[in-house]
């Protein structure tokens, strides 16, 4: 029984060490670097399956989503901007719904509803141009955005580092966000080579009410090619479409 303590012990440590020889810099960098204007080994699009799970605090809730989403960074004429992110989300549960952009245009499609909710993304930005709850259409920014430190813990149980963001301006969104990244990524970039893995397992957000919504990434795929054509929005027949405007705009 000793030597399997001592033995198991010996292994926590080595796992420790393993994940400390990185510092904060280097985890931060190692989320931003592949997403920045002038990034050499970019990231040019995402393909993963995704789980989530929002807690509603006023009623003691849970609601869970799952599906497949795809995000493309794509040039930005806008200098020293990060990359314009397209994204399609595909939820199939618990109901089927899409979430859609091209980088100019969102869509919501609510197959329930017969509805589509359409929105010009150049209001949207204009709305809400310092809103941190954007992050994942601009990581190459984080730092800019958001107060990073370490997590407490500041490892997950697989020993991926968490990094705590708390965003530097105020927003009735999103109080401080948790996220969870991909060692072999950190070790991919502290040793120069180019990226293989998406940095961002899983993400955590918490808004001022008490909410949080965390979102995980399974079987994450890089640099697939995808092309502006997989983020276009085939209009299906014989639905509302609801286009509003203003402040309320968002993501």
């Amino acid at each position: 029984m000793f030597l399997r303590i001592a033995s198991l012990l010996c292994g926590l440590l080595l796992l420790s060490s393993s994940v400390f020889a990185y510092g904060r810099s280097d985890v931060i960098a190692t989320v931003e670097a592949p997403f920045k204007s002038d990034a050499t080994a970019a990231i040019h699009d995402f393909t993963a399956d995704f789980f989530q799970q929002s807690r509603i605090a006023s009623l003691d809730k849970i609601q869970r989503g799952q599906g497949e989403v795809k995000i493309r960074f794509a040039s930005n004429s806008r200098v020293n901007r990060a990359p314009l992110a397209m994204f399609r989300w595909e939820y199939s549960a618990p109901t089927e719904q899409e979430i859609v952009s091209d980088g100019h245009t969102m869509w919501v499609y609510l197959p329930e509803n017969s509805q589509v909710i359409e929105s010009d993304l150049s209001v949207v930005d204009s709305a809400r141009a310092d809103d941190p709850a954007t992050f994942l259409t601009g990581l190459g920014n984080l730092s800019r955005d958001f107060s990073i430190h370490f997590a407490i813990p500041d490892v997950d149980v697989e020993g991926n580092p968490v990094l705590e963001l708390k965003p530097r301006r105020s927003s009735p969104l999103i109080t401080r966000l948790l996220l969870v990244v991909d060692r072999r990524a950190v070790q991919d970039h502290t040793s120069g080579r180019p990226p293989e893995y998406f940095p961002i397992l899983s993400s955590t957000v918490f808004d001022p009410n008490g909410n949080s919504t965390i979102i995980e990434f399974n079987d994450g795929r890089i640099n697939r090619g995808l092309s502006s054509l997989d983020f276009r929005f085939m209009m299906p027949p014989g639905v509302d479409v609801v286009r509003p405007t203003g402040s309320g705009l968002g993501f």
